[in-house]
C-alpha cells in the first residue's frame, strides 16, 4: 500500500501578493493583478499587458550576494521555498536532510539572463558575456539552489513540461515519498518570463490577449469573448510529507495529496488533442490513483487559460469524465486573476486548491459575461462560492501535449 502524503507548508510569490495568505485573500475577492507591463517598454507590441510580481525584494529571502548570482526565476523559487518551509515549521537543524528532496519545475528557465547576455554578445562582443550565464539560465537551477541554500540532500531535479511543470513536479514529488525515497519533498514551480522575446513569441503565435485598454478583464476563461491568455510570473512551492512523518512531528496538515495522473496528447506542439480525450484520461488516472469515484469530486481547478481552444477542450474533457455529475460540480480558473504563470501555474493553483479543500470555499472565475451554449458548466462566475469540498482536482496542460492532474482530499485523520 502506498504511503499517504499530506501538505504541510505553502509558499507563494505571486502577482496577487507574496505569501499564500494575501494571494488567497485576493483570489477570493476576485481581484486582478493584470496591468501594463513595467519590466520593459511594451510600446509597439500587440500585447502590452502582463501579470507581474511587484515590489519583490530577494534580499528578504536570501543573501544579497547569492541573489545576484541567480536569475529572477530562481530568486522566486528560493523565496517561495523559504515561505513554504517556514510555514511548515520544519526544523531543518534536527531533520535528516538526506531524506528531504527538492523538485521545483520551470517552463522557460533563466530566460531574463539569457536575453541580457545575448544583448551583451551582440552589442559588446563575446568577452562581455557573464561567466555565470550558464548556471543562471539552466532549468535545473531553481531546484538546485533551493537544495543548496536549505541543505536538502534528498532527490533533486527539475521537471520541464511547459505549463504542466509545477503540477508534474508536485505529482512526482508525491511518488518519491510514496516509494520511500524521501520523507519530505519541497516541490512546485517557478517562472519569470515577462520579457520582450517571450511576449513577442507568444503574440506572434496569436496566443495572448490584446485587451490593452482593459487589462483587468483581459483574462476571461470560459467567456465567449476570450481572446487569449495573459502572461504572468511567480512561484508556488509546497512542503509534502509522508503522513507518518507529519504526525510524528505534530505538523499542521492542510489536506491530503491522494492522486496523480500524467500522460501525453501525442498530437501537436501547441494545440490539445481534439475533444479533450487525452486530458480526460489524465483526470481519470489521478482519480484512480486516489481511489476516487466520479461522485466524490466536488471541484476542479481548471487549467482555464482564456484561449479559445483550451477552454472548450477542457470543458469537453470534464464532461467525458464526469457525465451528468459535471453539472453538479464547480469549475473555476485562477488565471482569470493571476494570468498564466506557465511553469509556475501548477504550483500556485495547487496551493489555491489545497486552501479550497481545507476551507470549503471556491475562488471565482472572473470576467465571465456570456458563454457559448456548449460551455455550460458551473464556472463559479465572478463571485466565490461556499460549499463543502471533499475532493478536488487541479489540471495543467502544457505545450508539447504534456498533461498533469492532481487529486486532493480533505484530511480527516
Amino acid at each position: 500500500m502506498n504511503k499517504r502524503v499530506v501538505v504541510t507548508g505553502l509558499g507563494a510569490v505571486t502577482p496577487l501578493g507574496i505569501g499564500y495568505e494575501l494571494c488567497w485573500e485576493n483570489l477570493l475577492a476576485g481581484k486582478s493583478s493584470i496591468a501594463r507591463i513595467t519590466a520593459f517598454d511594451p510600446e509597439g507590441y500587440s500585447t502590452q499587458i502582463a501579470s507581474e510580481v511587484r515590489d519583490f525584494d530577494p534580499a528578504l529571502y536570501m543573501d544579497k550576494k547569492e541573489a545576484r548570482r541567480m536569475d529572477r526565476v530562481t530568486q522566486f523559487a528560493v523565496a517561495a521555498a523559504k515561505l513554504a518551509i517556514d510555514d511548515s515549521k520544519l526544523d531543518l537543524v534536527s531533520e535528516d536532510k538526506t531524506r528531504i528532496g527538492t523538485l521545483v519545475g520551470t517552463g522557460m528557465g533563466g530566460i531574463i539572463t539569457l536575453g541580457d547576455n545575448f544583448k551583451k554578445l551582440f552589442d559588446k562582443g563575446h568577452s562581455r558575456v557573464s561567466p555565470l550565464m550558464v548556471p543562471m539560465i539552466i532549468p535545473s537551477m531553481p531546484s538546485g539552489m533551493v537544495s543548496m541554500i536549505f541543505g536538502l540532500q534528498g532527490p533533486c531535479f527539475p521537471i520541464v513540461t511547459a505549463c504542466a511543470s509545477g503540477t508534474n513536479s508536485i505529482g512526482e514529488a508525491m511518488k518519491i515519498i510514496q516509494r520511500g525515497s524521501a520523507d519530505v519533498m519541497v516541490a512546485g514551480g517557478s517562472e519569470a518570463a515577462v520579457t520582450p522575446i517571450c511576449i513577442a513569441g507568444f503574440e506572434n503565435m496569436k496566443a495572448m490577449s490584446t485587451r490593452n485598454d482593459d487589462p483587468l478583464t483581459a483574462s476571461r476563461p470560459f467567456d465567449s469573448d476570450r481572446d487569449g491568455f495573459v502572461l504572468g510570473e511567480g512561484a508556488g512551492v509546497v512542503v509534502l510529507e509522508s503522513l507518518e512523518h507529519a504526525l510524528a512531528r505534530g505538523a499542521r496538515i492542510y489536506c491530503e495529496l491522494a492522486g496523480y495522473g500524467t500522460n501525453a496528447d501525442a498530437y501537436h506542439i501547441t494545440s490539445p488533442a481534439p475533444e479533450g480525450a487525452i486530458a480526460a484520461k489524465c483526470m481519470e488516472l489521478a482519480m484512480e490513483d486516489a481511489g476516487l469515484g466520479i461522485d466524490d469530486v466536488d471541484y476542479i481547478n481548471a487549467h482555464g487559460t482564456s484561449t479559445p481552444i483550451n477552454d472548450r477542450n477542457e470543458t469537453q474533457a470534464i464532461k467525458k469524465v464526469f457525465g451528468a455529475h459535471a453539472y453538479e460540480m464547480k469549475v473555476s480558473s485562477n488565471k482569470s486573476m493571476l494570468g498564466h504563470l506557465l511553469g509556475a501555474s501548477g504550483g500556485i493553483e495547487f496551493i489555491a486548491t489545497a486552501l479550497t479543500v481545507m476551507n470549503d470555499i471556491v475562488p471565482p472565475t472572473m470576467n465571465i459575461q456570456k458563454v457559448d451554449e456548449d460551455m455550460d458548466l458551473d464556472y463559479v462566475p465572478n463571485k466565490a462560492a461556499k460549499m463543502v469540498v471533499r475532493a478536488a482536482l487541479t489540471n495543467s496542460f502544457g505545450f508539447g501535449g504534456h498533461n498533469a492532474t492532481l487529486a486532493l482530499i480533505k484530511y480527516n485523520g
